[in-house]
């Protein structure tokens, strides 16, 4: 009976990140982008945390009549993709009418990637960038990055959405898990300390969410070529 009542609070627990996520939108588009960008950072921890609290207690078997997949799908859609668009957008981060064009391309790929029906290998790397636009936006708002840098980074992401190179699921692979961990916890460390701060904040901190997704993308290339070579072995042999 407790594994039932704790399986039902997870779920709970997760359909609040989506409550999260409105309050986030709610507070961009009053203008309170401070408050915007910590109630975001809110919605990554719980997304961070349910999981690994599910698997434990076997959610699955406990607590049934709730789809706790389908569940993390329908709130990640919000809280990684449909937020930060109205980030994007409500802070002009493009000029023109083309942000809209840049905004529906985000829209239209990350559904097309939630919709993946191979959408994580057996080894728990995410096949194509995996939609993670709630750490992408808020990294362009908070570096000030520049807007052909920003085209560049929205197209080249939404294209890799759907390829099938392979991005680590940051609590799974183990793959460099020690380095990946530390890293991932230093980038959540500095991006909590600016959006705090935002606008202004310590500016020691800014190359550290620059650096970080260079290092994702990095083992990212890495495990792919070393996949498609496992491949390329075994159709030879």
């Amino acid at each position: 009976m407790r594994k039932v009542v704790a399986g039902y609070l997870v779920h709970s627990i997760t359909a609040l990140g989506a409550i999260a996520g409105l309050i986030s939108l709610e507070e961009f588009i009053s203008g309170s982008y401070r408050s915007g960008l910590l109630w975001l950072i809110i919605c990554q921890l719980i997304d961070g945390f349910d999981g690994p609290i599910a698997r434990k207690i076997d959610i699955h078997i406990h607590a049934t009549r709730f789809d706790g997949h389908i569940l993390d799908l329908v709130v990640d859609y919000v809280t990684c993709v449909v937020v930060p668009v109205v980030m994007f957008l409500k802070l002009e981060l493009l000029t023109g009418n083309w942000s809209y064009f840049y905004a529906g391309l985000i829209i239209f790929t990350g559904a097309l990637w939630f919709a993946r029906t191979d959408q994580e290998t057996e080894d728990h790397w995410f096949n194509g960038f995996p939609a993670a636009w709630n750490l992408v936006i808020p990294t362009f708002i908070i570096l000030g990055t520049r807007e052909s840098y920003v085209i560049a980074m929205i197209i080249a992401l939404a294209f890799l959405s759907l390829t099938k190179l392979k991005f680590p699921h940051l609590v799974k692979v183990e793959f460099l898990r020690p380095i990946t961990w530390s890293l991932a916890v230093i980038y959540f460390v500095a991006l909590t300390a600016l959006s705090i701060q935002y606008p202004e904040g310590p500016s020691a901190l800014k190359p550290i969410l620059g650096l970080f997704p260079f290092y994702i993308f990095g083992i990212s290339i890495v495990h792919s070529w070393k996949v498609r070579q496992t491949s390329v072995n075994s159709h030879n042999d």
